[in-house]
C-alpha cells in the first residue's frame, strides 16, 4: 500500500471517530450555582460534561443518580463522561453547597429524523 492510500484511509479514520464524538455540555459554577440547572441530553449515550467554576471556593460535583463524585478548584475546571444513560431525571449537587448548587440532567429519546 503507498503512502497517499494509507494516509487517505487514516484521514477517513480519523474524520469518522470526529463525527462519533459524545455529545458535549458545559456546565457551570457561579455564585454556588449551576448554570444550566436542568440539561437535556439524549439517551443512550454517553455524554462527555465540562464543569467551569467561576466560583473563589473548591466544589465538588456530586450525583448518586449518575454515580459521579468530581472535585472542581477554584476558578478551575474539571470534564468527565457519564453514561450510556436511559430516559430519565439525574439529580446532581454541588456537595460543599449543596443548598444552593443543584441541578437535574435529563436524558430523553432523540427526535427521529425528519
Amino acid at each position: 500500500m503507498n503512502a497517499s492510500v494509507l494516509f487517505c484511509l487514516l484521514s477517513l479514520g480519523l474524520a469518522g471517530a470526529a463525527l462519533a464524538e459524545k455529545p458535549r455540555v458545559t456546565l457551570e459554577l457561579k455564585d454556588h450555582r449551576f448554570t444550566p440547572a436542568e440539561i437535556l441530553v439524549p439517551s443512550d449515550q454517553a455524554i462527555r460534561i465540562l464543569l467551569i467554576n467561576r466560583d473563589g471556593a473548591l466544589e465538588e460535583f456530586d450525583s448518586d443518580d449518575l454515580g459521579v463524585e468530581e472535585d472542581v478548584t477554584p476558578h478551575g475546571e474539571v470534564s468527565f463522561t457519564v453514561g450510556p444513560l436511559k430516559p430519565g431525571r439525574y439529580r446532581f449537587i454541588g456537595e460543599l453547597h449543596s443548598r444552593t448548587a443543584s441541578g437535574v440532567l435529563v436524558a430523553a429519546p432523540a427526535a427521529a429524523p425528519r
